[in-house]
C-alpha cells in the first residue's frame, strides 16, 4: 500500500514544485483539503468526495488519478460534459512489484518507477462518448489506482467530475422521482406552464433543494453547467487555473490569461487579457434565460412571443453539496396570435386608426362600384408610420408617412384594397385616413415642409410675444391657441401635444388667440406673423397653430413654447 502513495507522489511532480498529500477520506483531513481550493485546482488527482471542475483543450487528453485503498471498496466515478461532447474512460492501473528487479528488495528508482506506470495501459473498465451526465458504479472495485482519461475532438471546453468510495451515504446528487419528465399543462400565446414531480431528496430525505428553470429557443440541455456555460454565470465555475505544464500559451491565451509571446498559429489571439487568478466571462448573445423558483414544482413562463417553439428544462439543485440533476427537458410552441379582422374603410368617410409599438393593423377598401382612381389620403399623428397598399394581392406601395400624405393609384373594376399599418419603434402611432374613389377636394389641409412656428426674440415685451409660420398656396383658415405652462410639464404633457391630430375641438375656448384666412400664389412669401398680447411677465406659454380643411379637418404645426420678458 505505501507503493501507491509513492506511485501517485511521483506523477504529480512534474505539476508542483512542492509535495501534495494525497487526498483520502480521512474526514477532518478531507474539510481541510476541500477549503484549500489550490490543493486540487491545477493538480491531477480526483479528491474523494468532492467536485471539481476543470478545463479540456481540442485534441488533447487529459488524465487523472483516484486510489482505492483497500480491495471490495465501492466506487462511483460522474462526468459532466459542460458544453462539448466528450469521450472518456477509465482504467485500473496494474502497479510494479514492491520488489526491485535485481531481488534486491530496495523500491527501484523514483523516474524507473513512473516510467514503468506511465508505460503501462492497465485495465479499461468503463468508456463513453457523447455530451450526458455518464457515470461508473461498482458495489465492489479492487484496490489500486484508477486512471481516468478525457478528451475533446470538437473544440476546447471544459466539464466536471465526482468520485467517491462511499457513494451510498455521500448521495451528492438529487435523486430524480420515478417520473422525471417535465409536463406543459397549459399553453398560451405569450405563458407556458410546466409542472414536475418533486424530488425524493427533498420530500423523503428532507434535504434542502431548489429548483432552476431554464427557458431557450435552441435545444435542451443535459446539465446546469451546460447552462452556466453560455451564460457565463457561475463564478466558481469559470475560475481561472493556475499556470502548469498540462497548458500551453495558447491555452492560456485562449481562456483570457496574459503570455508574452503566442505562437505563430495563435497571432490572432494577441489581445490585452485580463490578469491571472481573475475570474473568466465570456458575453455570448445567447438567447436564454435561468430562473431559479425555490422548492415549488409548478412554474408558469411568462412575456414569451407568440408562435415560437421554446425548449424547457428544470434542474434541482442541492443547496448543501451546490450540486444538480437534470430532469427530461420538454419543448413547446406557444399559440398564434388572434388573426385580425380588418377594418373596413367606407368611402369618403375619415377613419381613425390607433396602431400599438411595432406592431401592425390592417385596413381595407371595397369600393362597391367600378372606378378608374382610388385616392388614400393619410395623417399620421404622431411617428412616422409604414403604409402598405395591396390591391387584389398585387403590392402597389409602401412608404413611410410622417404627417399629411395623398396617394392615388389607379383602380379596376371590383378590386379590392388591403392596406398595412406598421407602428413606429418608438411608441404607439394614431392616424386619420380616407380612402375614397371620387377625390373632389383633399380631406385634409395641405402643410408647407417646414411646420415650425418662429418666435421672435427681438419683439418680446412683458406682456406679449410675436410669432410667424407658414401658409399655403391654397387659402386656408388658421387658428391659433395659446396656454400657460406651470412647472409641472411632464414628457407625457409634452407628447400628447406633439399630437397633431388633436384639433382645436379638445382646447379651451378661452385658449383661442383668433382665427383667420391666409395663402400666397409665392410660396417664399406665403409667411404670416400674428403678435399675442395680454399675456403675463415672466411666464411661459405652449402656442399652437392649426390649419382647417374642408370637411373641418385639422392638421396642427408643430408646438412653440414661448416666454415674456420679466422686466420691460
Amino acid at each position: 500500500m505505501v507503493l501507491l502513495h509513492w506511485c501517485l507522489l511521483w506523477l504529480l511532480l512534474p505539476l508542483t514544485s512542492r509535495t501534495q498529500k494525497l487526498p483520502t477520506r480521512d474526514e477532518e483531513l478531507f474539510q481541510m483539503q476541500i477549503r484549500d481550493k489550490a490543493f486540487f485546482h491545477d493538480s491531477s488527482v480526483i479528491p474523494d468526495g468532492a467536485e471539481i471542475s476543470s478545463y479540456l483543450f481540442k485534441d488533447t487528453p487529459r488524465r487523472y488519478f483516484f486510489m482505492v485503498e483497500e480491495d471490495n471498496t465501492p466506487l462511483s466515478v460522474t462526468v459532466t460534459p459542460c458544453d462539448a461532447p466528450l469521450e472518456w474512460k477509465l482504467s485500473l492501473q496494474e502497479l510494479p512489484e514492491e520488489a526491485s528487479a535485481d531481488g534486491s528488495g530496495d523500491p527501484e528508482p523514483l523516474d524507473q518507477q513512473k516510467q514503468q506506470m506511465t508505460d503501462m495501459a492497465g485495465t479499461e473498465l468503463f468508456s463513453y462518448k457523447g455530451n450526458d451526465v455518464e457515470y461508473f458504479l461498482s458495489s465492489s472495485s479492487p484496490a489500486g489506482l484508477y486512471q481516468l482519461e478525457l478528451l475533446s475532438s470538437e473544440k476546447d471546453t471544459y466539464f466536471k467530475v465526482y468520485a467517491t468510495t462511499t457513494p451510498e451515504s455521500d448521495q451528492p446528487y438529487p435523486e430524480l422521482p420515478y417520473d422525471p419528465r417535465v409536463d406543459v399543462t397549459s399553453l398560451g400565446r405569450t405563458t407556458v406552464t410546466l409542472v414536475w414531480k418533486p424530488s425524493p431528496t427533498a420530500s423523503v430525505l428532507k434535504q434542502p433543494i431548489e429548483y432552476c428553470v431554464v427557458i431557450n429557443k435552441e435545444h435542451n440541455f443535459k446539465s446546469l453547467c451546460a447552462v452556466e456555460t453560455k451564460l457565463s454565470a457561475d463564478d466558481a465555475f469559470m475560475m481561472a487555473p493556475k499556470p502548469g505544464l498540462d497548458f500551453s500559451p495558447f491555452d492560456f491565451a485562449h481562456f483570457g490569461f496574459p503570455i508574452d509571446n503566442l505562437g505563430k498559429d495563435r497571432s490572432f489571439l494577441a489581445k490585452p487579457s485580463p490578469k491571472v487568478g481573475h475570474h473568466v466571462y465570456w458575453k455570448p448573445k445567447v438567447d436564454i434565460q435561468k430562473i431559479c423558483i425555490g422548492n415549488k414544482n409548478i412554474f408558469t413562463v411568462s412575456d414569451l412571443k407568440p408562435d415560437t417553439q421554446y425548449y424547457f428544462d428544470v434542474f434541482m439543485v442541492n443547496t448543501n453539496s451546490n450540486l444538480s440533476t437534470a430532469y427530461v427537458g420538454t419543448f413547446a410552441k406557444t399559440k398564434e396570435e388572434a388573426k385580425q379582422k380588418p377594418v373596413e374603410l367606407k368611402d369618403g368617410r375619415v377613419t381613425d386608426v390607433f396602431v400599438k409599438r411595432k406592431k401592425t393593423k390592417f385596413l381595407r377598401f371595397a369600393p362597391v362600384s367600378s372606378h378608374q382612381k382610388a385616392s388614400f389620403f393619410i395623417h399620421s399623428c404622431l411617428d412616422a408610420v409604414q403604409v402598405q397598399v395591396r390591391r387584389d394581392g398585387k403590392l402597389l406601395l409602401s412608404q413611410n408617412v410622417v404627417g399629411v400624405r395623398q396617394f392615388q393609384l389607379r383602380g379596376k373594376p371590383r378590386a379590392k384594397y388591403l392596406i398595412r399599418l406598421k407602428g413606429s419603434k418608438k411608441g404607439a402611432s394614431m392616424l386619420k385616413i380616407l380612402a375614397t374613389t371620387k377625390p373632389s377636394k383633399q380631406a385634409f389641409p395641405s402643410l408647407p415642409q417646414d411646420t415650425r412656428i418662429k418666435a421672435f426674440d427681438k419683439l418680446r415685451t412683458c406682456s406679449s410675444v410675436t410669432v410667424a409660420w407658414l401658409g399655403t398656396q391654397e387659402r386656408r383658415k388658421f387658428c391659433i391657441y395659446r396656454r400657460e405652462l406651470d412647472g409641472n410639464y411632464s414628457e407625457d404633457q409634452k407628447r400628447r401635444e406633439q399630437n397633431r391630430c388633436l384639433g382645436p375641438d379638445t382646447r379651451k375656448k378661452s385658449e383661442k388667440v383668433l382665427c383667420k384666412y391666409f395663402h400666397s400664389q409665392n410660396r417664399r412669401k406665403a409667411v404670416t406673423t400674428e403678435t399675442i398680447r395680454d399675456l403675463q411677465p415672466g411666464k411661459s406659454y405652449l402656442l399652437d397653430v392649426y390649419v382647417v380643411g374642408h370637411g373641418g379637418h385639422s392638421v396642427k404645426y408643430q408646438s412653440k413654447v414661448v416666454k415674456t420678458r420679466k422686466v420691460c
